[in-house]
């Protein structure tokens, strides 16, 4: 499933954000392998995905399948943060990994506009933040808020 609209808010965008994750449970079992941890599963996907920013003042939000065999841009694997959240949160839920908590993190100039999301799983304790626009696993940018 593929929602492209205006960008409204960032509340608007994190509940279909959240729908683009449910609707990505089914593609996610079929599609990813089970993995010994959340390191392993980064090191996958990460070869598969291409950034490439929204089109100008709209915000598209890509299932994973969307993502990775129907893409908006015709090249698969092509999207933003946004989308590799949503690839990275249901790849995480569909892993048969024990006492796992899923998170995302927003991060920006100022605390009223996000400009970047990540997502991440602590795992036994462990924190894992899977931010698929960097090249190795748990490297976080800086922002200031």
């Amino acid at each position: 499933m593929e929602l492209k609209q205006r960008y409204k808010n960032i509340n608007d965008t994190l509940n279909y954000l959240r729908l683009q994750v449910q609707e990505s449970i089914p593609f996610a079992r079929s599609y990813v392998p089970q993995f010994s941890d959340p390191v392993q599963f980064f090191l996958w996907l990460k070869p598969q995905l291409k950034y490439k920013n929204d089109p100008k003042d709209t915000e598209l939000l890509q299932s994973f399948g969307t993502l990775m065999i129907n893409n908006f841009y015709g090249t698969p694997g092509m999207g933003d943060c946004d989308c590799f959240t949503i690839a990275g949160l249901a790849g995480c839920m569909v892993q048969k990994w024990n006492n796992k908590k899923l998170y995302i993190t927003l991060a920006g100039r100022n605390k009223f506009t996000p400009v970047h999301i990540w997502s991440g799983v602590i795992l036994d304790g462990k924190n894992y933040p899977l931010d698929f626009t960097n090249a190795i696993p748990g490297k976080i940018r800086s922002y200031p808020f």
